[in-house]
């Protein structure tokens, strides 16, 4: 009778190790992504403007566009012919996916993504125009028109 306790006791100890143990993948936990992240399925990126050596604007399908910004500076990103994406998964998220830049040297560099924002049409503009990729509309201010005024009489 011991020994068929034991026995259980070890098959069930066993069993519990296995079922905690890390399987070796890594995969990607979209729920410890930081609150308004933004991902983009890697197959629906179209088009992408470089603003400078750390932020860059990606057009996805359905004209949707993300204001990606890099952990650090891709010296070769103003330059760079063509970029790529690394992403463990088929969706480009922050903290675990990456831009490849080819370095114009021969070389590729690997930059991790910071932070991914969707951007409407306005806050698109914005950005292009805080970079200087675009002109700003200026309004032009309203002529003040003359208006006849009634004089005023001093009374000592």
């Amino acid at each position: 009778m011991l020994k068929k306790q034991l026995f259980i006791l070890l098959l069930s100890s066993s069993l519990v190790a296995c079922a905690t143990s890390d399987s070796g993948t890594q995969m990607a936990d979209y729920d410890a992504l930081p609150q308004g992240s933004d991902c983009i399925f890697e197959g629906t990126i179209r088009d992408y403007r470089v603003l400078d050596e750390e932020n860059l604007v990606v057009t996805a399908s359905a004209r949707r566009k993300y204001h990606i910004e890099l952990v650090h500076r891709a010296f070769g990103l103003r330059s760079s012919w063509h970029i790529g994406f690394s992403s463990p998964t088929s969706r480009i998220c922050p903290a675990f996916s990456e831009v490849i830049v080819d370095d114009n040297l021969g070389g590729l560099e690997s930059i991790r993504i910071k932070s991914i924002r969707a951007l409407t049409p306005e806050e698109h503009e914005e950005l292009l125009v805080r970079f200087g990729k675009a002109e700003p509309d200026i309004e032009q201010t309203p002529v003040e028109e003359a208006v006849d005024t009634a004089e005023v009489e001093e009374l000592d």
